[in-house]
Order: structure tokens, then sequence, then C-alpha cells
């Protein structure tokens, strides 16, 4: 096995490789997470889901994922996997990085990668690296030269951490959101509840949460729709809708008030209100996470105004995901503030690993009578991409 100086590098014959980051641990140790970025020709990601880390433990296409950590006698070990195979084909590295959680690589004693062949566990590479005051790093990467994989040691630090690390790569990084001044909330509030050792960091917009979370993984999810009903003036109908999406962005099933279940009831809609009679919810969608079929990756959630009242002519209409077992609310819209607009593209929620879902906060508005209108930036959304704004 080659050991190699930073900036060396070396061919990649093997068909899949895993990229082992190890060090040894102790007390003042920080600890040590792995992550990997997919790059296409622009040197960038195309979307959030091509950043594989802890919270998005595997990319879409299955070519990348954050295969976990184990700790023994001898140190601690975090790595990636990474089928060269099933890349996509625009792909054209994929950036080994590590962030240092607690101090800095300074202070992380032995650290190495090794890059093995993940068929025959034939150790292909070795890495020593040495660092400062770095609080993340590019270890290494691998790279598409004329038709074949190599592997370079790079060694490249960061004092700003992951998130500095991710945005210079296109990653749309969560921070933490300010406490917001006394006096009312702004048009389209987004009202995160205290969810200290929390589930998930939202910020609307974000894509990624960099937040490791202590709490139970979300299990079942409820979308309420509520409005009041029109005085004098037409009926007002609006309609609470779930699409779900494959792993390349493909709508696998819509649940709405056309069709009101899928998968024996793991996506289920309780029926259609065309008045907003009633107190509370108007509209409820229920999502039961694990017992929705692998191949569902993404869940999009919308909200549209079926005879065309735009929201600010709503009275008190609000959106709103509930996690049912605790009745937290993850996020809540008040429409009726928000913007002059026929339909909502509200939240969604991706698939982060077995029994792992991780939430995106979005209420971008668009025009539309039915959920079938939002189905162009829905899709652009699951498929990774920026969503159109109107």
């Amino acid at each position: 096995m080659p050991t190699l100086a930073k900036g060396a590098n070396v061919a990649v014959d093997a068909a899949a490789v895993r990229a082992e980051l190890s060090w040894r641990s102790g007390p003042g140790v920080p600890d040590v997470d792995c992550s990997a970025l997919l790059l296409h020709p622009d040197g960038r990601v195309a979307g959030d889901v091509d950043f594989v880390f802890y919270n998005q433990a595997r990319h879409p296409s299955g070519s990348v994922r954050h295969a976990g950590k184990r700790s023994g006698a001898d140190g601690t070990v975090d790595a990636v996997e990474v089928d060269l195979r099933a890349l996509p084909a625009d792909v054209e590295r994929v950036v080994l990085a590590a962030s240092a959680d607690g101090g800095t690589f300074g202070q992380v004693p032995g650290l190495r990668l090794v890059v093995t062949d993940l068929a025959g566990g034939a150790e292909l590479a070795e890495f020593p690296i040495t660092a400062a005051d770095e609080t993340a790093m590019i270890s290494g990467e691998l790279y598409r030269r004329d038709g074949r994989w190599k592997f370079r040691a790079v060694g490249q630090g960061y004092a700003s951490g992951l998130a500095g690390l991710a945005t210079d790569f296109g990653i749309t990084v969560d921070d933490p959101a300010p406490t917001p001044p006394p006096g009312p909330s702004p048009a389209l509030a987004l009202d995160v509840p205290n969810l200290d050792g929390g589930r998930v960091s939202l910020k609307k917009g974000a894509r990624v949460s960099l937040v490791k979370t202590g709490a139970p993984p979300l299990v079942e999810v409820m979308m309420g729709l509520g409005w009041d009903p029109a005085k004098r003036n037409a009926a007002i109908d609006l309609d609470a809708s779930v699409i779900a999406f494959d792993g390349r962005g493909e709508k696998l099933a819509l649940v709405w008030f056309m069709n009101r279940g899928e998968w024996n009831g793991a996506l289920r809609h309780n029926g259609d209100n065309v008045t907003g009679e009633g107190e509370g919810d108007d509209e409820q969608i229920y999502v039961d996470l694990d017992r929705l079929p692998g191949k569902v990756a993404s869940l999009v959630f919308t909200i549209t105004s079926y005879r065309g009242q735009r929201f600010t002519e709503v009275k008190n209409a609000f959106c709103r995901l509930v996690e049912v077992r605790s009745g937290a609310e993850l996020v809540r819209y008040e429409l009726s503030s928000g913007q002059n607009s026929t339909g909502v593209v509200m939240a969604a929620l991706r698939r982060a690993g077995k029994s792992r879902w991780e939430m995106q906060a979005i209420g971008e508005f668009h025009d539309g009578r039915t959920v079938q209108d939002l189905l162009g930036p829905a899709t652009r959304l699951a498929a990774g991409g920026a969503l159109a704004t109107d």
C-alpha cells in the first residue's frame, strides 16, 4: 500500500472503495465526522442531496453513503463508501471531507486516511494527516481522469468549520436563527418549536441541517390545513396535498382530495373540506414514515386554493406540519399574511437513512388551483434543483 504525501495521487482500479478516517480518541480529543460531496463539472454540487454526512447518510443514487463510526482499543474510525460505477455520469469528483466537533484537528492525534477496495479489502492508499487550527478539512478526493478514477491526498483545512467548507461547494447551510425582536411576526412567519436535543434544525429555504440530532426519529407526521369560511362571497376551498418521489425525482404517488390513500394508508387524506367550516385543522394528511416503501425518497407538501381566492383574501388561513407522537409543530405558516398567491410548496421530508428523515422548510409561493399545478416546482425540489420563484 503506498503512503502518500500531501498532493500526491494514485490510480484507483477498484469498482467501489471505502475511505476510512482513523484517529486515537481519548479525553480532550475532539470527535471527528466524515462526509462527502459529489461535485459536477463546475466544481460545485447540483443540489444539497449531493452532500452526504451524518444527518443525510446516503446519496439518492446509492453511490455514496456514510458508513458510520466505530471505536475500539486502538482508536476510532469513521468512513464513507463510494461505488464508483454507480456515481451519476456528470459527477467528476467526490470530495472526502471531515469536521472536528469540540476542538481543532490539531488536537486529534494519529489522524490518517486509508482508502481500501470495498470488494476485497485490499488497501489502496494511506495518507497520514497533519493539521493545526482547522475545524474542517478536505482529507482527499476521488476524481476522474481520462476515463479512470484516481485518489489524491489533499489535507486542506478550514477554520470556518464544516459549514464554511460546505458553502464553498454550493451547499445551503442552516445557520442558527437569531432571537426575533419583540413585536408582530413578519409575513409568512416560520414558527419553530423548542426542540432542544432536537430532531431537526429548520429555517425557511434550508436544505440540510448540520446539527447532530439526539431526539427519537420521526415516525408519523401530520400536515394540517385550516381557514375560516367566507361570510358573503363564494365558498373558499383550500386543499392539502402530498407528493411522493423516488431518488431520481420521479413522481411515485399523489395524495389529495381525489386520491385519499396510498400504500395501505401509509399516506392518507382525511377528506375534502370545501368551506372551512369547523375548528382547528379543516384538512389533514397523515404520513406513517416507517410504512412507506423503501423507494420513497422524499415527500413534498403543498397547499392550493381550488376556487382561485388568493391567500391574502382568506381569513385566518394556516398550514402546519406536526409530529404525531409528541404533538410538536415542526413547521407553521400563517398563509393569510403571506403572498398574493393561490398555491404554496410548504415543506419536504427527505429520507436520510433507514428510519431517518430530514426536514426542509420551504414556503415558496406559486399560482395553482390544484396540486398538479405545483408539480413543476415540487419535482425540481425533489430532484435536488432550486425552486423557481414567481
